[in-house]
């Protein structure tokens, strides 16, 4: 898979819109992004992670 394969996963939720999901994954973007900037590729198990995060199928909340 091409190496920024994340930021077309990403991508599809800034177009679809809903605020939430845009801040979300715009967030996820930029730290994966600066993983990046050190030659570090993101897993599977983030990408999952990131879009489950971005649907609200899971929480970042500890309480």
């Amino acid at each position: 898979m091409a190496d920024n394969y994340w930021k077309l996963e990403l991508n599809e939720y800034i177009r679809q819109g809903e605020p939430d999901k845009v801040d979300k994954s715009n967030a996820w973007k930029t730290a994966i992004g600066l993983q990046d900037v050190d030659g570090l590729k993101p897993s599977d198990y983030l990408i999952e992670t990131a879009k489950e995060h971005i649907e609200g199928k899971i929480s970042i909340n500890v309480f």
